[in-house]
C-alpha cells in the first residue's frame, strides 16, 4: 500500500477529458456515456496501442524499487491471444542504471496519461498476476491534476495490488493529502481455500460515484470508502483519474526477490475497460453478475430476438442497460423480453420492441435478484455455465450465483 512514485515523464502532462473514449447516447439518450476498451488483440510480439496507452520508462527510487521500467516489447507486448504480457526480468541489456547502481531487472508501465481518464463509473481488468516473493503487480489510478499539485494531493485509487508474499491476496486502497503511503485506506480480499490468484484469471475493479468508491474481485463487493473514512481530510476523488498497469520488483512493501523467485514472472492482462456517465445513475449501465461478466446483446445486434447472453464485461453499447421507472430494462433502444411471453423455467431471453407487456417488466430486487413478476421467476444464467455466450433465461429464483446481478 506504498504509493509507487510519478516518473518524471508524466509530471507535466495534465489530462482534461477522455481524448479516446467513444461517446455513444445511453438507451434513452439521457446521458451521453464514455468508454475505454482494450482487449489487446493483435500479433504476438506487438506492442500496446499506442492511441490507448504511454510506456513509462526509468527507475523508482520512492519505493526502493528494483526495476527498471523499458520501452519498445522487449518487457510489454502482445500474445497473439487477446493479452497484453507484463514480463519482469532478470535482466539489464542496456546497462540501465538505478538508484542502487547498475539495475538487476526489467519490466514495464504503463499508463493512459494524456489519452484517456474518466471522473466516475466502473473501472476494471481482467488478468492473471505473478506469482513470486518480490512481486508486486497493480492496476490503479492518479488523478489528472498531479502535474500541478502533487501526489499526494492528486488522489490514487488502487483498484488492485497484490504483494508476492501474500499469493491469495489483494488490496485496494485511497490515498490522499494526509492519508498516503502506509496510512492509505483500504482493505484486502482473499481467495478461499487458500487458492492463489496467479492461478487463474479474476476481474478486479471499482464502482466509483460521487463520495462512494466500491472495490470487488469477481464481482464480489469487498469493501466500499466515503469520505467518512478519511476523517475529516480532504476526499481527492471526485475530479478526473488516469489509469495505470504496472509490474514492479521489489520495494519496501513486497521485499525484493530472493532465491525462490522465479523469472521471467509474467502479469497477463485479458482486458480493461471503463464506463461512465456524464451523470451518474445508480439505476443504469452494466450488469454483472457470474465471474464477474456481464449481461449483453449478442454481437451487439438490435435485431428483435437477439439472444442476450454472458460475456466478459468490455465497456460497450450492447452491455449498458437503463433500468426504467415503468419496470423495462433497455439497451441499444430496445426492451429485455422473455420469449414470447413465457412462464416455465429455461425460457430464454432476448431483445425485441419495447411493447409494454408483461414479458418486459422486470424487479430488481435488494438481494441482487432481477425479478420477471409475470413467471415470478429470476434472471439465471443458464446451466451456471460462465463461460463468453451463455445464454440468459428465467429459472425459479434459487439464491445461486448464477442469479445475482449487480446493476449500474
Amino acid at each position: 500500500m506504498l504509493r509507487r512514485s510519478l516518473l518524471g515523464a508524466l509530471s507535466v502532462v495534465l489530462v482534461t477529458s477522455a481524448a479516446t473514449g467513444v461517446a455513444h447516447a445511453g438507451p434513452s439518450d439521457a446521458a451521453a456515456a464514455v468508454t475505454f476498451s482494450d482487449t489487446f488483440d493483435g500479433a504476438a510480439g506487438s506492442a500496446v496501442n499506442s492511441s490507448k496507452w504511454t510506456l513509462e520508462t526509468g527507475d523508482n527510487v520512492n519505493n526502493h524499487e528494483r526495476q527498471y521500467y523499458t520501452s519498445g516489447t522487449n518487457n510489454a507486448a502482445l500474445d497473439g491471444q487477446g493479452h497484453l504480457v507484463i514480463t519482469a526480468k532478470k535482466e539489464n541489456p542496456a546497462n540501465y542504471q538505478c538508484w542502487y547502481g547498475t539495475c538487476q531487472y526489467t519490466s514495464a508501465r504503463l499508463n493512459t496519461s494524456g489519452k484517456f481518464s474518466a471522473q466516475y463509473g466502473h473501472v476494471e481488468a481482467r488478468m492473471k498476476i505473478p506469482r513470486g516473493q518480490g512481486m508486486w503487480p497493480a492496476f490503479w489510478m492518479l488523478g489528472t491534476d498531479i502535474g500541478s499539485v502533487g501526489w499526494p494531493n492528486s488522489g490514487e485509487i488502487d483498484v488492485m495490488e497484490n504483494v508476492g508474499f501474500e499469493p491469495s491476496t489483494v488490496h485496494g486502497t485511497i490515498h490522499g493529502p494526509g492519508y498516503s503511503g502506509s496510512a492509505g485506506v483500504g482493505a484486502g480480499y482473499s481467495l478461499p481455500g487458500g487458492q492463489a490468484f496467479a492461478d487463474a484469471f479474476h476481474t478486479f475493479a471499482v464502482d466509483w460515484a460521487p463520495n462512494s468508491i466500491k472495490w470487488s474481485v469477481d464481482g464480489v463487493v469487498y469493501q466500499t470508502r466515503t469520505p467518512a473514512d478519511v476523517s475529516g481530510k480532504t476526499w481527492a476523488f471526485n475530479k478526473p483519474f488516469f489509469l495505470i498497469l504496472n509490474l514492479a520488483v521489489g520495494g519496501y512493501w513486497p521485499g525484493d526477490p530472493n532465491s525462490s523467485t522465479a523469472f521471467p514472472a509474467q502479469l497477463v492482462v485479458d482486458s480493461v475497460s471503463v464506463t461512465t456517465s456524464d451523470t451518474p445513475a445508480p439505476t443504469g449501465g452494466a450488469i454483472r453478475g457470474l465471474a464477474g461478466k456481464c449481461v449483453d446483446v449478442a454481437a451487439a445486434n438490435p435485431a428483435n430476438g437477439t439472444p442476450v447472453q454472458l460475456y466478459d464485461c468490455n465497456g460497450t453499447a450492447a452491455q449498458q442497460w437503463t433500468v426504467g421507472s415503468d419496470g423495462t430494462i433497455r439497451a441499444l433502444g430496445k426492451c429485455l423480453d422473455v420469449n414470447s411471453g413465457g412462464t416455465a423455467d429455461g425460457t430464454p431471453v432476448q431483445l425485441y420492441d419495447c411493447n409494454g407487456t408483461a414479458a418486459q417488466k422486470w424487479t430488481v430486487s435488494s438481494a441482487r435478484d432481477i425479478v420477471n413478476p409475470q413467471a415470478n421467476k429470476c434472471l439465471d444464467v443458464t446451466g451456471n455455465n460462465s463461460a463468453n455466450g451463455t445464454r440468459l433465461q428465467i429459472w425459479t429464483c434459487s439464491g445461486g450465483a448464477n442469479q445475482k446481478w449487480t446493476v449500474g
